[in-house]
């Protein structure tokens, strides 16, 4: 039995439907990365990016290469 196992995505990607954003706050600095709905704009937050280990993370889980920033 196990109890502890590998994290597997929340959320699927459809690359025609959503864009891969970093939500950044102007204030506080916090960083969210997630998929932002090309139509209606609305952010969906997958994971809290706290370092350089955490965005890695979440660019090898998608396999994505490049994301865009948005404040």
């Amino acid at each position: 039995m196990k109890l502890f196992g590998k994290k597997k995505p929340t959320h699927t990607y459809d690359p025609a439907k959503e864009k891969p954003i970093i939500h950044a706050s102007i204030c506080t600095g916090e960083q969210a990365a997630g998929f932002k709905d090309l139509q209606t704009g609305v952010f969906h937050e997958v994971m809290l990016i706290r370092d350089e280990k955490d965005l890695k993370e979440f660019l090898r889980r998608y396999g994505l290469t490049d994301i865009e920033k948005e404040y």
